[in-house]
């Protein structure tokens, strides 16, 4: 096993009535569903991991971009103990280009609370590092 199936691409109702499955899947890496099973298993929940930002997905830019606000980075939270903050586009993580805002959710739910990741990000033109550790959502 490779995969775990977790979501199929379904065809929306037509004018002759006709719906189902296009044929398209999605699955998760085995490796995670095992990890998810074991929480549950363990604990009766899963902590999924976050960096503690509000990710803008409106802009059409190259990465992932931090909402431009405030209340954008969660104060004492992983992104702002790394010194990210609003208006930060993440470019990369752990050196792998970051092409949009879902791409860098994917990269976050791929690790665990407590791991760490390494992101580039750009601020007023300028490509800067920084390694958050992931934290658990409430």
């Amino acid at each position: 096993v490779i995969g775990v199936n977790s979501a199929i691409r379904s065809a929306g109702g037509t004018d002759e009535g006709q719906a189902g499955s296009v044929g398209l899947g999605f699955a998760i890496p085995v490796n995670q569903a095992r990890w998810v099973a074991g929480e549950l298993l363990a604990h009766g929940r899963v902590a999924h991991p976050v960096i503690g930002v509000a990710l803008d997905s409106r802009e059409d830019r190259n990465g992932a971009l931090i909402g431009g606000d405030k209340d954008a980075v969660t104060p004492g939270g992983p992104a702002d103990r790394a010194g990210l903050a609003p208006g930060d586009l993440v470019t990369a993580a752990d050196d792998r280009p970051v092409t949009s805002t879902e791409d860098l959710i994917v990269r976050i739910r791929a690790h665990r609370p407590g791991d760490r990741l390494r992101l580039t990000y750009v601020r007023e033109g300028k490509e800067h590092h920084a390694t958050v550790t992931l934290e658990a959502a409430d």
